[in-house]
């Protein structure tokens, strides 16, 4: 081969966007499936079984489409609709008016009837092209921004400005680590939080996790660690969710908080500013 000498202007100048078809196998068939469903105003939950009955993951698929949430929202969302005996195949197949009734629940004859009535305007499916992408992204941000606020009020409540938020605190022999919440400070905390929204397109199970090791490696053993999460999906990563609570039950963690605990927070908050003598 020829030795050649290139140069970033090379490289730029031919650079081209890369395109692929989004639409496999599954894609074709379910629109299929969607362009003949006949246009109605008033669906019954019949109409909604026989989509199941005719294929069962295409069907829910089409469900999830109308409902206009993603798989771990959807999934999350029907399992708490059903209860504790699953939302699969074998649960429809026992119970199948109560697999529709929880469907109904969800709001799927009135989301279809809504859908299909639709007046349809060019711009719509920009619109949807920036839901599923940007919109997506800012949906998980909103949550777990949402609940980094409501920790930061409660604790408000019980220290009024006597914290740092959403930077590095310095742990155990100098190490570092970021957490939402520290006090009284980053330099040297007492009491350390950190906030997690977890439902679909939220936090990746990963940097859960991660981040959670982070703060245990790094804190000191005598720095109260609390930590605040929230959303359906977790039943859904039961076994990460397991992990986190092992480390709660270790000591690593010294309490786990939801938005339902908001008085617990503010109980252990004030029980600790008194034992620790934090002004």
């Amino acid at each position: 081969m020829q030795r050649v000498v290139q140069s970033l202007q090379d490289i730029l100048s031919v650079l081209k966007p890369l395109t692929v078809d989004w639409q496999d196998d599954v894609a074709t068939r379910v629109i299929g499936k969607l362009k003949a469903i006949p246009v109605s105003s008033n669906y019954d939950l019949e109409a909604v079984g026989k989509l199941l009955d005719e294929d069962f993951e295409d069907g829910l698929l089409i469900c999830r489409l109308f409902l206009g949430l993603s798989k771990d929202q959807f999934t999350a969302s029907l399992s708490e609709a059903l209860g504790s005996a699953g939302a699969g195949k074998t649960r429809f197949k026992r119970d199948r008016a109560g697999y529709l009734a929880g469907l109904a629940g969800l709001g799927i004859a009135d989301a279809m009837v809504a859908e299909v009535t639709r007046e349809v305007h060019w711009s719509d499916t920009l619109v949807e092209r920036l839901r599923s992408g940007r919109g997506s992204a800012i949906s998980g941000q909103r949550r777990g921004r949402g609940l980094e606020d409501f920790a930061e009020e409660l604790v408000r409540k019980v220290f009024g400005s006597n914290f740092a938020s959403r930077s590095n605190f310095v742990g155990a022999r100098g190490l570092i680590a970021k957490c939402d919440i520290a006090i009284p400070s980053m330099e040297d905390p007492r009491i350390v939080i950190e906030s997690k929204a977890y439902g679909a397109t939220g936090s990746k199970m990963t940097d859960v996790i991660g981040d959670i090791e982070k703060i245990i490696s790094a804190k000191r053993s005598d720095t109260a660690f609390l930590f605040v999460t929230d959303g359906l999906s977790w039943r859904q990563r039961q076994s990460d969710l397991r992990k986190i609570v092992s480390y709660q039950n270790n000591g690593d963690i010294t309490r786990i908080y939801t938005l339902a605990s908001s008085a617990d927070l503010v109980a252990d908050l004030t029980t600790l500013k008194t034992e620790m003598g934090i002004a």
